[in-house]
């Protein structure tokens, strides 16, 4: 009997130490080896296939992000859903402009989804994408080019409106400088040559004429990025797109997140596709 509990115990932590992983891509798109961690159900079956989950994360962080800001491993097994973080810098997921070597759209979609498709046995029918601040641009702005891809996708606190005024005051409210318009300028080149505001999501919105589908967003009530969600609410609605959205208490910070994105998560329960 002890034997019996030993071995059941020790499956346990086996199968706890393997449901997380770290690996690198290889990136032509990006020339440069992009750390991508994956987290699986703590009873994640091989056999099995996984809806999936990609969470971008935010500005001046990293792929770690969330598994800084949230329980990964309980949201994956909770939700039986496959979670993936890859790196995404500070270029906000876009294909740049302005730099050869850092096509992140391209990436994403030619690298990355492949190179996951490649190790799990993933639900083609349920993949969702989800991200915080930054992120939260990178989620929708992939969904809405891509929503035949996608099932639905979410956002938290997302910088969704690219204006080089609102951007400059936002980064000195947050770095004291001017950092994330200089980060933007190198992806999406001069403002004053070539039109930031196109890359927005309302302008995304406007433009893919074709695009009829639902999405998730919400951010915190003293959050500085707040004017972002709710202009982007009243489009949505006004194009009559089935959305939610969730105004709670909260800034913009890590304590909102690690409550935000479980609503996130119980939106894309409610979405699984069956057939």
């Amino acid at each position: 009997m002890k034997n019996i509990v030993l071995i059941t115990i020790s499956m346990v932590l086996t199968q706890s130490l393997f449901a997380q992983k770290v690996f690198s891509i290889k990136s032509d798109k990006l020339e440069r080896k992009v750390p991508v961690l994956v987290q699986k159900p703590a009873n994640y079956q091989s056999s099995k296939s996984y809806p999936l989950v990609f969470m971008l994360h935010g500005y001046s962080e990293n792929y770690e992000q969330w598994i800084k800001t949230t329980d990964l491993k309980k949201l994956a097994t909770d939700y039986q859903m496959i979670l993936v973080c890859p790196e995404g810098y500070v270029n906000y997921y876009l294909n740049s402009s302005n730099l050869k070597d850092f096509q992140y759209e391209d990436f994403f979609f030619q690298e990355l989804v492949p190179k996951i498709e490649e190790k799990y046995d993933i639900d083609n029918k349920n993949i969702f994408i989800t991200g915080l601040s930054m992120g939260g641009y990178g989620a929708l702005s992939l969904f809405i080019k891509h929503s035949d891809f996608f099932n639905t996708a979410a956002s938290t606190s997302g910088a969704l409106e690219f204006d080089y005024e609102n951007f400059k005051k936002v980064s000195l409210k947050f770095f004291e400088s001017e950092r994330m318009t200089k980060d933007m300028e190198m992806t999406l080149g001069n403002p004053k040559e070539n039109d930031w505001k196109k890359f927005s999501i309302s302008s995304l919105l406007e433009n893919q004429k074709e695009f009829n589908k639902g999405f998730f967003i919400d951010c915190g009530r003293d959050d500085p990025l707040l004017s972002n969600t709710l202009q982007i609410k009243e489009l949505a609605l006004s194009k009559k797109l089935p959305i939610r959205f969730s105004i709670q208490p909260g800034e913009h910070n890590s304590e909102y997140w690690s409550k935000s994105v479980e609503y996130h998560f119980v939106y894309f329960k409610q979405h699984l596709k069956t057939e």
